[in-house]
C-alpha cells in the first residue's frame, strides 16, 4: 500500500513538473498560429501566416541560417579540441590533460555575461571585430566543457582488456583507436556535437556581445525586433528551435542509452 502510494506521488509530481517544463513551449507554438498579431492563448483564427512570413523574409531566413552555420561550426570545433584532452586524460594521466580539462570547464561555468565580456575584449586587442568566426570561436570555447564530459564519460567505459588484446595481436596505438576506442566512444562524440549546436544556437549574450548586428544570428534578431514590438514570428523562430532541439534529442536516443549518455548509473 504505502509503496503504491509512492509510486503515485512521485508519478504525479513528474507530470506536473512534465506539464510545467512544457508549457511555455505550448504557449509559443500555440501563439505562432495566430491568424492576428497579438500574443493570445489559445490561437485565435489559426492560420500559418506567421511561418510564410518567417520563410518569405529574407532577414529572418539569414539569421536562421547564420545561427545553424554557427551551431554546427562551433560544436564541431569544440568537440574537435576536446576529443585528444580527454584521449591524453584517459591513456596517459596526463597532468597537462587534466589542466586543460579543468580549464576548459571554467568558462561554462561563469556567468554568460562575462565570458561575453572577456571575448569583446579579446577580440577589440587583436583587431578582429565583427566576424562569424568570432562567434564560432567564443562558442566553441564557451561549450568546450560539455563534449569533455560526454567523450571522458565514453572512454571510461572502454574495457581495457579490448585494448590489451589488440596490442597483443600486434595493434599499434593508432590501430587501437580507429577500431577498437572509436566505435565505442563515437556514440558519445556525436551526442557531443548535437549537444553543443543546441546549445550554441539558444545563445544569445556572446553572439550579441561578440558580434551583435553585424552577424545577426535567430536569438539576437528575436531580441531586437522585440524594440519595434511584438509578432509571432518571433515565436516561429522559436518553434523551429525547439523542433531542431527534438531532432536531436531523438537522434541521440537513436544511438543507444540516453540517460547512460547522459552519464546515468546503469
Amino acid at each position: 500500500m504505502i509503496q503504491t502510494a509512492s509510486h503515485v506521488t512521485r508519478l504525479t509530481f513528474l507530470t506536473i513538473l512534465a506539464l510545467f517544463l512544457a508549457m511555455p513551449l505550448v504557449i509559443v507554438t500555440g501563439v505562432s498560429f495566430n491568424g492576428s498579431a497579438r500574443m493570445t492563448f489559445p490561437p485565435t483564427d489559426p492560420s500559418l501566416r506567421w511561418y510564410v512570413a518567417f520563410f518569405s523574409d529574407p532577414a529572418w531566413i539569414s539569421a536562421f541560417n547564420r545561427s545553424l552555420i554557427i551551431a554546427a561550426a562551433s560544436s564541431l570545433l569544440a568537440t574537435t579540441v576536446a576529443f585528444p584532452i580527454a584521449y591524453s586524460q584517459w591513456k596517459h594521466s596526463s597532468r597537462l590533460a587534466k589542466f586543460l580539462s579543468g580549464l576548459g570547464g571554467v568558462p561554462f561555468l561563469l556567468p554568460p555575461i562575462i565570458i561575453a565580456v572577456l571575448f569583446l575584449l579579446f577580440w577589440g586587442a587583436v583587431k578582429h571585430v565583427g566576424q562569424i568566426e568570432n562567434t564560432i570561436i567564443s562558442h566553441a570555447v564557451t561549450f568546450v566543457a560539455l563534449p569533455l564530459v560526454l567523450i571522458s564519460l565514453g572512454l571510461s567505459s572502454v574495457d581495457k582488456e579490448l585494448v590489451e588484446a589488440a596490442q597483443t595481436m600486434g595493434a599499434r596505438d593508432g590501430e587501437v583507436l580507429l577500431t577498437v576506442i572509436f566505435p565505442i566512444v563515437t556514440p558519445f562524440i556525436v551526442s557531443s556535437l548535437i549537444f553543443s549546436a543546441i546549445l550554441s544556437l539558444n545563445e544569445y549574450v556572446i553572439a550579441f556581445m561578440v558580434a551583435g548586428f553585424t552577424v545577426e544570428t535567430l536569438p539576437v534578431k528575436v531580441f531586437s525586433s522585440m524594440r519595434t514590438g511584438f509578432t509571432p514570428t518571433m515565436c516561429v523562430g522559436a518553434v523551429l528551435f525547439a523542433l531542431v532541439g527534438l531532432a536531436g534529442f531523438l537522434l541521440i536516443a537513436r544511438l543507444g542509452n540516453l540517460p547512460k549518455l547522459l552519464g546515468a548509473k546503469p
